[in-house]
């Protein structure tokens, strides 16, 4: 068992010695992320918050358009800075590598703030001051750092010119040195355009951090890991838990095989649900619809030369309804179970655990057709089995025995989901709406060929969607609707299996959308082949499942097409769509709490621009920054002989070259086949005296 967790670890040691962050003009000289020799020996610590605090140093002249002098952050007495002091979240997830007692510096993530004063503030930071969070961001971004509201993502201020230490005998890390400035949406918030990148004030915040795993590395190579347990964190009454309800998934501690249906398998994980706020959560069991449900998700990261070119959604359950609470401290919260109801509410942070194969009984799922994923409305029968002959795989996490088999998936990694969805606090309280923050994630090791075990690896990664493990990948979040609808979230990713030919690869992942999502389309600007789609296996219809006619939603796989001109963007498109609400009410559009792949091959390398999403029940479309092959030149695609993909994945297959056709009419056909193949094409012709044109501003940076 050693042996395996060891090689599984091996690539995470992997990237922590050759963090993305190194080279960072925001990085600070002392945490240079690499040791000197990839054959060092030592201890490697990944280290998390355990508390601390924070000060922000505001300008509230600027930042109230009294003054936008560009310039230096005046200090003199006629414009004294107003001081915020914060409480840092004791078990925020922002990462910080140690090797050897030297930093390493800190990984993307983020750590939660408390505020300890009141200061007069514009109204939309007033309103998110509650849920602020401080976020390290990835290389890929132009800042080092973020102030963000942590519900909704939205970017106060970015962080520049910060420097970090870290002093091992108190196991201390510091941030200092950073200055505030106003961020683009900020600023179009107050109204000011113009004072983006404003320098508005300057943080420091100083951290007591705690090892949440210890390798001891021999060689540069792993020799033995060890997973600390969290030391506690907040006592009762302390004011570290987020105002209003919160509930999240604080642990997923074990996944099980608990059936199997012919070619699938049906799966349940564990999970510790977890309340991060100061009032209990309701869990009233059915017919009351006053209680959180969980949907049940496991993905896989493969392809590529180092297993992580797609991110894949490979098996999704109906949702776990809620009936019943115990008041556990699983999440070091300190559970206060005064002034609450126990067993019919979740105290504030105390925890509830339900068991793998509790979490995978069918008669306690209901389906995802019923619940509206934002507002939580649901009927008193969202788990009504009658007339249901169940079988191995019912209702359950369904995934195909292929997407499991490790002799399929050599080097592959899997990860399970589970995300609590809330929303009846946020009506009548909307600045204390935790409703962003639910799902999380963890790493597990699949044995089997058949018949599977699962092992847990790691942490679970709190208050995460599992998109975000996608290594290397680019993720930006989408929000349609605020205050109506949810969130979604659209990864890429950009890796070349031959010289001159770069595979591009998208994963749309619909965190909370009631409105769901219909199309998917990306610039191109390339000779394009190997077009594939990707999405998990669909519950087939049972008897008063809340889809039309109890008939299931469809596995239909979208049909792609070449089009011309797309928003923001005159050009050629390739479009993925699922047929219209009007057309079919039960078609395969992303809903809540799903994740689906788009890719192709490309001859030319990629350029940050705009992908465009379309959505299923209402609304207009809108643009999300992707990389896409957007170059100079007008594009001519190569015929691609039906390829697209069915819900079990694409594997690209690269031509040896890619170049112009000499032919520029060829559209991807519009319905899709059993498997992803492209016929090799003989040697083209190349295309003589292409007319340049002017290349669009392309996006700001996300």
């Amino acid at each position: 068992m050693l042996k395996i967790i060891l090689t599984a670890f091996m690539l995470p040691l992997l990237l922590f010695f050759s963090s993305r962050d190194e080279g960072s003009p925001n990085a600070s000289r002392a945490a240079n992320i690499s040791p000197s020799s990839p054959g060092q020996s030592g201890t490697l610590q990944k280290m998390i918050v355990a508390g601390g605090s924070a000060t922000m140093d505001l300008d509230l002249d600027r930042i109230n358009g009294i003054s936008s002098t560009i310039g230096k952050l005046e200090t003199a007495p006629s414009r004294k800075l107003s001081e915020l002091h914060f409480a840092v979240a004791p078990n925020s997830f922002f990462p910080v590598l140690v090797f050897n007692n030297m930093l390493r510096g800190p990984k993307p993530g983020s750590m939660g703030l408390v505020p300890q004063n009141n200061v007069v503030l514009p109204s939309a930071l007033t309103a998110s001051l509650n849920r602020l969070a401080i976020e390290k961001i990835g290389s890929s971004d132009p800042f080092d750092m973020s102030v963000r509201d942590a519900m909704s993502g939205f970017v106060f201020f970015n962080i520049q010119g910060n420097r970090y230490d870290y002093d091992a005998t108190s196991q201390s890390f510091g941030i200092h040195g950073g200055q505030l400035l106003i961020s683009k949406e900020f600023a179009t918030a107050l109204g000011r355009r113009a004072d983006a990148g404003l320098v508005v004030g300057k943080i420091s915040v100083r951290t007591t951090m705690q090892p949440i795993e210890i390798t001891q590395v021999v060689n540069g190579k792993p020799n033995s890991m060890v997973l600390p347990p969290l030391s506690r964190g907040a006592s009762p009454g302390v004011a570290t838990l987020v105002p209003g309800p919160d509930i999240i998934v604080g642990d997923l501690p074990d996944m099980v095989q608990v059936g199997s249906e012919g070619s699938q398998v049906g799966l349940g994980v564990a999970t510790t649900s977890c309340n991060n706020g100061d009032q209990p959560v309701n869990f009233f069991a059915l017919p009351n619809t006053d209680h959180p449900f969980f949907p049940q998700n496991f993905y896989r990261m493969s392809g590529g030369t180092d297993n992580t070119e797609r991110f894949e959604q490979i098996g999704q359950a109906w949702i776990k309804h809620t009936f019943g609470a115990d008041e556990g401290d699983d999440c070091n919260l300190g559970c206060d179970t005064s002034n609450c109801t126990q067993f019919s509410q979740l105290c504030p942070g105390c925890s509830d655990p339900y068991l793998a194969d509790e979490n995978g009984w069918y008669d306690l799922l209901g389906s995802r057709a019923w619940v509206n994923p934002f507002t939580g409305a649901m009927p008193s029968t969202a788990a009504n089995h009658t007339g249901h002959d169940h079988h191995g795989a019912s209702h359950r996490i369904r995934v195909n025995v292929d997407d499991l088999n490790t002799t399929l998936n050599t080097g592959a990694t899997y990860f399970a989901e589970a995300d609590p969805l809330e929303y009846t606090w946020c009506q009548a309280h909307p600045g204390q709406c935790n409703m962003y923050n639910n799902a999380s994630y963890r790493k597990f090791l699949v044995s089997g060929t058949t018949s599977f075990t699962f092992s847990p690896v790691g942490q679970t990664q709190r208050m995460q969607p599992a998109i975000m493990a996608w290594a290397g990948a680019t993720i930006n979040q989408v929000q349609p609707a605020p205050g109506t609808d949810g969130i979604a979230f659209v990864g890429s990713k950009v890796t070349s299996p031959a010289p001159g030919v770069y595979h591009y690869e998208y994963a749309v992942y619909n965190y909370n959308l009631d409105r769901s999502i219909q199309s998917f389309s990306v610039p191109v600007a390339a000779n394009i082949s190997n077009i594939g789609f990707h999405a998990p296996p669909q519950e087939p219809g049972w008897a008063n499942d809340g889809t039309f006619n109890n008939q299931g939603y469809s596995s239909t796989p979208w049909a792609v097409t070449q089009v011309n001109g797309c928003q923001l963007w005159l050009g050629s498109c390739l479009m993925w769509n699922s047929e219209t609400f009007a057309q079919n009410q039960n078609a395969n559009a992303i809903r809540f709490g799903t994740l689906y792949n788009f890719g192709f091959d490309a001859d030319q390398p990629p350029t940050l621009w705009y992908a465009t999403i379309g959505f299923f029940k209402t609304g207009s479309p809108i643009t999300v920054v992707v990389q896409a092959p957007v170059l100079q030149h007008t594009p001519t695609v190569t015929p691609t002989p039906t390829a697209t993909a069915t819900a079990t994945g694409f594997t690209p297959t690269p031509t040896a070259t890619a170049t112009a056709t000499p032919t520029a009419t060829a559209t991807a056909t519009a319905t899709a086949t059993a498997t992803a193949t492209a016929t090799a094409r003989p040697s083209p012709t190349p295309r003589t005296g292409p007319s340049p044109r002017t290349r669009p501003t392309p996006p700001p940076r996300p």
